[in-house]
């Protein structure tokens, strides 16, 4: 058994600008996990623990999409958090200017997994990059004012170009993702 998830890297430029916003919240000493920048990724569909044998499964039902689907842009901007900002729970990153084309792609790729008995997630896709997570309510106001000075934040864009499948290895220390395979956007070599 393999926990696993397939997902799109960012460009390091991107993770530099997501590190210098992220220090900067984390100074409030709100009691927030962070997620390590490096971590940091865009998941499209999170599987969970599967069978080393449903990998070449996966691969060949996710290939139409991905074929069919070209290289795209995505900009990523602003801070925000889930409930809302004035109650952060998940504080994120958001990413607007392509957003359409990826709710699409991903949408067809649940299809495709529902078909070889993958299902669907029960929430619609709410495309956003995870910066971390409350873990009790300390420092929560001076966190959302601080948010709120990050809203409009520019982070950079960058083409997606290819989707990666990771095998996460949970340790004390965090999260050890590795890439298991990739596949490029559009049919690309």
């Amino acid at each position: 058994m393999l926990r696993s998830f397939l997902a799109i890297e960012l460009p390091k430029s991107v993770l530099k600008k997501i590190e210098e916003v992220q220090a900067d919240l984390r100074s409030t000493h709100a009691d927030v996990r962070w997620v390590n920048p490096e971590k940091i990724h865009l998941t499209l569909k999170f599987f969970g623990n599967i069978e080393d044998s449903r990998i070449d499964p996966i691969f060949k039902s996710i290939e139409e999409p991905i074929r069919n689907t070209l290289p795209f842009s995505l900009k990523v901007r602003g801070v925000g958090a889930f409930p809302h900002l004035k109650n952060p729970r998940v504080i994120w990153i958001g990413l607007v200017n392509g957003r359409e084309v990826l709710i699409s792609f991903q949408k067809q790729i649940e299809t495709q997994l529902e078909k070889i008995g993958i299902q669907p997630e029960d929430r619609p896709f709410n495309p956003h990059l995870t910066l971390g997570r409350m873990k009790s309510s300390r420092g929560k106001e001076e966190l959302a004012g601080r948010m709120e000075k990050h809203k409009e934040e520019e982070f950079g864009d960058f083409q997606v170009e290819r989707v990666v499948l990771f095998k996460s290895n949970l340790k004390p220390s965090g999260p050890i993702y590795t890439p298991l395979r990739d596949l490029k956007l559009g049919g690309g070599e």
